[in-house]
């Protein structure tokens, strides 16, 4: 299959988009997991 020159820069795009988006669900991920840990240790009325 062969892109045109704008379906290639398009891909691009996207594909970097696709980085952004797994990097930042990453670092969501671990926010997560590290406030839920932090509230563990906190008691609850």
């Amino acid at each position: 299959m062969v892109l045109s020159s704008a379906e290639r820069e398009r891909l691009k795009e996207l594909e970097r988009e696709v980085r952004e988006l797994r990097k930042a669900n990453e670092i969501l991920r671990a926010a997560s997991a590290y406030f839920a840990k932090e509230l563990d240790g906190i008691p609850r009325r």
